[in-house]
């Protein structure tokens, strides 16, 4: 069942009206233009039919080398209409729109353009009348967008789409984010579910940073100490060529997992960019390889060393067969070597890589051409990130370079920066034009001085993307602090890099409307519940049972959720006498469920009688609570520990509580009779669970961490615990 936002519906609706129906408010905004007064009810449609003379229809003119076909999208349109609306269609081929369906076909590709009047296979046109629904795309990729526009407008509009016909197409090729997934490591399943819901806000690019290291402070750092700095490359290869280079197999991408990480975003028309990292930037190659290294900076690649180019080219040769994009990226920024070397070697780079795969080569804006260098060849895009590196449109696009727009008035840095946000800008994408005071767009490099902008329409402006940089490390977060940093960002940019105009007023109640419907992905880690408690357990409600099959028969227990949601857990504990469970790494607890995200407080009364050094009390998909021996989260790769514990053989009432951008802990001795402290309640002292951060060999800074609630199985293989469970609640308030 949708659940909409009534007050939303409203102001949609006096929106398009004032607008002259001109437009429909969505993220993007959509041009239409209402035929008659009347709307058609999404509800009614029976089947999704694609037009069976492009059913195969795929399009070759995109970024990505593995193009989904129409049919392919036409099926990943039906699983959402199933899971955002419970809509459940069929999905057939056919030779046209039959009463009550949606209608998949191609049209005429050359009516749509970008801003630059190029033409773009990414282009759509929606029909709604009484009939039902037909998108009309230049290519399947512009089909797929038409289907994001479907389903939100869907959202917005109680399932109601207005009678009407729009042309839609995007004002730029690029149009996405960079994830530092270099000095953090992100798991496929959290990329591709970041890209199901940048696909959502019709972005089509994601860039992958795969190559990195921590600041190497040459001021105070000796060799050695460069030489055990944290530095990380993230692709794992068996070649004997590359062994040594990346150091964690299980924090790096196989070619198997790159893979499927690339076919699911581009099943959602998502190309990922990869990014390795050269010359700077590269200690994780020179501590592989000391004798590459500048020796004014260990972090930089010799150039003119004999062995690094041909080093280079060996890594390159090993990846380039793994990527399914027509650009890669090279970095190539902040070198601070001979211009004439880095040239040389961005030029040597962008010819080899040419010519083992067809592939077209980007780089970070770091010297500008000048009249006494050996320049950058035209082929090599620029991907411009901050003024005191380069003028984008004086330095470049008035040179014929073109030019993707990553500004650093978009960057984000995780957890702490003494110069940029934690979270995007998103107030600037509405006022970030210096001519007009108006909304930004990706021409707008300089939100302060309109002369450092080309026109709208200059054809040498790619897009843009906004980067997330990951510059303390992987303590500095745990994986979805990197999804709160973007999650109003991917729909405030989205709409701005397609070439939409939402206003911040609409841009609000819109967002908070479509948040809880994106398909494709949990990001929020939401659980659905009838009322803020989510679950209730007592381990004296748990009811024994006996199940029996051809291969034998087993027991166990059923212990019920008293919160009305259903979610009952199963246990083969055994009871005391007490009627508490008896937990050991011998028996299991779980839940049907897996990981709370932020908002929620998780209770147990429990006893620990014996417990390791490294104990797990409660296990979820993305953290552990453990006594290591202190009280301690364990997420994304990282302990976060507190000062105190669990004291053994005493009866407690332990308490996790996820509030906000925080996580605090609560330990309270309590009895068997009784009761869970009540949630809100300050009956117990809190202590906050923290992050330190080391801030380049200088100071350390101490900062939240938000850590999901870890919900899915007590006791188990490993645990290392023995004790006894009497009760867990899960509710959504803090």
């Amino acid at each position: 069942m949708v659940v909409l936002h009534t007050t939303y519906v409203w102001l949609a609706a006096l929106s398009n009206v004032a607008l002259g129906t001109s437009r429909l408010v969505g993220i993007p905004t959509v041009p239409f233009t209402t035929s008659e007064d009347g709307v058609y009810s999404i509800t009614s449609v029976k089947e999704l039919i694609v037009d069976s003379k492009f059913a195969e229809s795929r399009d070759e003119t995109g970024e990505t080398l593995i193009p989904p076909s129409l049919q392919d999208f036409a099926k990943t349109f039906a699983a959402d209409l199933s899971s955002t609306l419970d809509l459940d269609v069929s999905v057939s081929n056919g030779n046209g729109a039959t009463p009550d369906s949606i209608f998949l076909t191609l049209g005429d590709p050359s009516k749509y353009v970008d801003v630059a009047g190029a033409q773009t296979a990414e282009g759509y046109t929606l029909s709604v009348n009484s009939s039902g629904i037909v998108i009309s795309g230049a290519s399947p990729l512009g089909v797929w967008w038409g289907t994001r526009t479907v389903l939100q407008q869907a959202i917005l509009s109680n399932s109601s789409l207005p009678y009407g016909e729009g042309d839609d197409a995007p004002g730029w090729r690029n149009r996405g984010m960079m994830l530092d997934a270099a000095r953090h490591y992100y798991p496929p399943e959290f990329v591709i579910e970041l890209c199901s819901y940048m696909s959502f806000f019709k972005q089509n690019l994601f860039q992958l940073h795969m190559s990195d290291n921590l600041y190497n402070n040459v001021d105070i750092y000796s060799r050695e100490r460069s030489l055990q700095l944290g530095a990380w490359f993230r692709l794992w290869s068996n070649s004997e060529d590359l062994a040594g280079l990346a150091k964690y197999k299980n924090e790096s991408y196989t070619k198997d997992q790159f893979e499927e990480m690339q076919s699911a975003c581009a099943s959602r028309g998502v190309t990922i960019i990869p990014e390795i990292e050269a010359p700077g930037h590269s200690l994780a190659i020179v501590q592989w390889k000391p004798e590459l290294a500048l020796d004014s900076d260990l972090s930089q690649l010799n150039i003119s060393y004999p062995d690094t180019i041909p080093t280079m080219k060996t890594i390159w040769s090993t990846f380039l067969p793994w990527f399914q994009s027509k650009t890669v990226h090279i970095g190539a920024d902040e070198y601070t070597g001979d211009p004439n070397e880095y040239n040389r070697f961005v030029n040597e780079m962008a010819g080899y890589i040419y010519q083992e795969s067809g592939k077209a080569i980007r780089i970070w804006g770091t010297f500008p051409p000048q009249p006494e260098y050996d320049n950058v060849d035209h082929n090599v895009s620029i991907q411009h990130w901050e003024f005191f590196e380069d003028d984008p449109y004086h330095d470049y696009i008035l040179n014929n370079y073109s030019v993707l727009n990553s500004d650093d008035t978009f960057y984000t840095v995780a957890k702490w920066s003494g110069s940029y946000p934690q979270v995007v800008n998103v107030a600037r994408t509405f006022d970030g034009n210096p001519a007009t005071g108006g909304i930004w767009q990706p021409y707008v490099f300089d939100t302060h001085v309109a002369a450092n902008n080309p026109e709208r329409s200059n054809a040498l402006v790619l897009g843009a993307v906004a980067p997330l940089w990951n510059d303390y490390g992987a303590n500095a977060t745990v994986f979805s602090e990197a999804y709160y940093a973007w999650k109003d960002g991917i729909p405030a940019l989205g709409d701005k890099q397609w070439g939409g105009d939402l206003s911040a007023s609409e841009f609000a109640p819109a967002f908070a409307s479509l948040l809880p419907l994106i398909p494709g992905q949990n990001l929020d880690r939401a659980i659905p519940s009838a009322g803020s408690t989510v679950f209730d357990y007592d381990s004296g409600s748990a009811v024994e049972r006996e199940h029996f099959t051809a291969l034998g028969s087993w027991k166990d227990a059923a212990v019920a959720d008293r919160s009305g949601n259903g979610y009952d857990a199963t246990t083969d504990c055994p009871l005391t006498a007490d009627n508490t469970l008896s937990i050991s790494s011998s028996c299991t607890f779980e839940t049907p469920l897996s990981s709370k995200g932020r908002d929620y407080t998780l209770s147990l009364k429990l006893k620990v009688d014996e417990a390791s050094m490294d104990a797990v009390i409660v296990s979820g998909g993305d953290s552990s609570l453990m006594l290591t021996p202190n009280l301690s989260l364990f997420a994304s790769g990282n302990h976060y520990r507190l000062n105190s514990t669990v004291p053994v053989g005493t009866w407690v009432n332990l308490s996790i509580i996820g509030r906000g951008n925080q996580t605090f802990a609560s330990v309270q001795e309590t009895s068997l009779d009784g009761p869970l402290p009540e949630v809100g309640s300050m009956a117990a002292t809190e202590e906050e669970f923290l992050a330190i951060l080391g801030v380049n060999g200088q100071s350390f800074v101490w900062a939240p961490i938000a850590v999901e609630a870890p919900i899915k199985q007590l006791g188990g293989a490993d645990s290392g615990w023995t004790g006894e469970l009497a009760a867990m609640t899960l509710s959504s308030e803090a």
